[in-house]
This record gives C-alpha cells, structure tokens and sequence, in this order.
C-alpha cells in the first residue's frame, strides 16, 4: 500500500481511529491526538511535537505515519492554545519529558494498544529542539527525527558574539505570544540567554553515538538558516558515529512547498526503526 496516496484496505479490526487524549505534566491537564492505525496493536509510536508556537501541527504527517502503521500522538505543552499553566521554553521541555515518560511506561489507560518498547520522537523547530534535548537523556528512544530544529545555544552564542541580534530575536519571540499565557518576547530571549550552552543541541551529540537520528534542514529558511542551526548540528552527530541521515530541502522553514517529501522521509525513517528494524534507507 502507498501510504501517501491510498487508506489501508476496509475491514481491519478495530479500524483506524482518531483519539482525544488527556495527559499530565506536574499536575497540568494537556490535550493530545492521537492517531492510531487499524488492528488490534500493540503499534509502535512517534511522539510528534509542534513548533512555537504551534501554527503548523504536522497532521499531515500524523496521517500518513498511520497509513504506514505506525501511530503518533500530538499534544500542546502548558500555556499555549488554551492549556492551563505558563508558557517557557524549560516548561515545554518539561511537558514533553512528561509525556514521553508516559508512552515508555506503556500504562495510560487511553493509550493500551501502543508498544511501550517501540516508541520514536519527532519534532519541527522548537519541536525539533525538544525531541533532541529529551531523547538525548532516554536511550529507549528507538528513533530521532529533528525539522529545521531551532538550537537555543547556537542562538545565544551569536547574540554574545553580536549583542545586537538581541532585539530580533525578543520581537521575533514577541510576535507569537497571542496564542500564550504569561509570557513575552523579551521574558522568552532572556531565558534562552540563561541556559546559554545548556541548551546546545551540538552538544548532545555523543548521547546519540550508534543510535538513529534523522536531521532535517531547509535552505531558504529565515528562522533556522541551515548555516547556524543545521550544518553545525549534522556535522558534531557525524563526528559522534550516530546513525545520522539528514538532507536539506531547498523550502522555507515550514516546509510548505515540500510536505510530501518530507513526509516520505519522516515516515520511513521512523517505520525503518519502530517496525521493521531495518536500518533506515539513505537519503
């Protein structure tokens, strides 16, 4: 079956369905989809994350993973599109701890038919980011797949070396925080500034040494130019022998002239990891 052009054949049971979900992050109530495949299960899972603040949910994506039989969740972290809570950077990184924790437990009461031991995370720009940092301290993570992902430690070694790149970035942060509780664009960057190199995806790299890791990047992309955020990163994972793939679209940083592509790559890549255990094909 061509999961990006035809649905899985009728009659499967249970059929394919969509879920409303209802998870916790310290005592939060966060809202999820998820997007489980026909049959009984247990399915293998990817955690798919949103970026900031959350304008492109990748469902698309969703879908197609699901025609493929794998499921994947989607969820919004604290303080942002009506969820309880502050919206921070170190609070999305804990929401998505939270809920990854979740999935590797395999005990949530709405979530039976996932395989706990068949779990991968995605994410694009901030998500991307997020997937990285979290999958960097859980090695069961079986496969990690970061878009145009946003890294906070190159950012605020550019603005050390360049002060002035400080404001872009509190008005580019600013700018999206309708859609956010207690927050603002200077609150945002001076955060970031805080973590410094804490918050350096480079510097994950030799968490990732032998383990299967799928980077994304996108050449004509004003938020994540390839040259700060993308190049650097493919070449530290290289240099730590991860089973890196990674490529660069020639598309802007939501990928809109390229979702087929990337969902083609995304899908198998993770259906590579979580179901046939095959290495994953070259990009």
């Amino acid at each position: 079956m061509d999961y990006l052009s035809a649905d899985p054949p009728r009659g499967e049971i249970p059929p394919a369905a969509t879920r409303h979900v209802i998870l916790d992050s310290a005592g939060h109530t966060l809202h999820g989809v998820l997007h489980l495949p026909a049959g009984p299960g247990p399915h293998p899972v990817l955690l798919l994350l949103h970026g900031f603040p959350g304008w492109e949910r990748n469902f698309d994506i969703a879908h197609a993973l699901r025609r493929a039989g794998v499921a994947s969740l989607v969820f919004h972290y604290r303080g942002c599109w009506g969820m309880p809570g502050d919206w921070s950077w170190a609070n999305s990184l804990a929401d998505t701890d939270a809920v990854l924790d979740t999935l590797l437990r395999g005990d949530h009461p709405q979530m039976r038919e996932l395989d706990s031991t068949r779990v991968g995370i995605a994410g694009h720009s901030l998500g991307g980011f997020l997937a990285l940092h979290t999958a960097s301290r859980r090695p069961e993570v079986r496969a990690t797949v970061s878009i145009s992902g946003f890294d906070f430690g190159a950012v605020a070694a550019a603005i050390h070396t360049d002060p002035a790149l400080l404001e872009t970035y509190v008005d580019a942060f600013g700018s999206e925080t309708s859609v956010l509780s207690n927050t603002d664009g200077e609150s945002l960057a001076q955060e970031m500034l805080d973590a410094g190199q804490e918050w350096s995806l480079r510097s994950l790299a030799e968490r990732f040494t032998a383990r299967e890791v799928l980077l994304v990047g996108t050449s004509r992309d004003g938020v994540t130019p390839s040259a700060l955020h993308h190049d650097p990163l493919v070449a530290a994972f290289a240099r730590a022998q991860s089973r890196l793939r990674h490529t660069v679209f020639d598309t802007d940083h939501s990928l809109a002239d390229h979702r087929v592509r990337l969902t083609a790559q995304v899908v198998d890549f993770a259906r590579a990891r979580l179901i046939s255990d095959r290495p994953a094909p070259s990009l």
